[in-house]
């Protein structure tokens, strides 16, 4: 079963921002949920350097082809020059979950 619907990862530096970020995102209809963890610790390389940060994650669940506005969003909202923002496929699932996010977003 495939389905039109991915799961689609967001970090950032401030909790409080990204369930706010969230928030709007699900108002609009860009989402039909975000399951927020507040505390996770991201070790990369930024600018030459390996940084060891704390961070907060929100994993959305939207349509595939909501990806581009999300995205868009982010790059226009987030405070990061450059935020992370990846599409997982969800490749099978609850037939009603599934359709419940179809329903709770807006078709493109």
């Amino acid at each position: 079963m495939s389905t039109e619907i991915c799961e689609v990862v967001i970090t950032a530096d401030s909790a409080d921002w990204l369930v706010e970020f969230t928030r709007r995102l699900v108002d609009d209809r860009l989402a039909a949920c975000g399951q927020n963890i507040a505390a996770i610790r991201s070790v990369y390389r930024w600018e030459g350097a390996v940084q060891d940060e704390p961070e907060a994650r929100v994993a959305l669940h939207t349509r595939v082809s909501l990806v581009p506005q999300i995205v868009q969003r982010a790059n226009d909202e987030h405070p990061y020059d450059v935020p992370c923002v990846i599409a997982l496929p969800v490749i099978a699932g609850n037939p009603a979950y599934v359709d419940w996010v179809l329903t709770e977003t807006e078709s493109a």
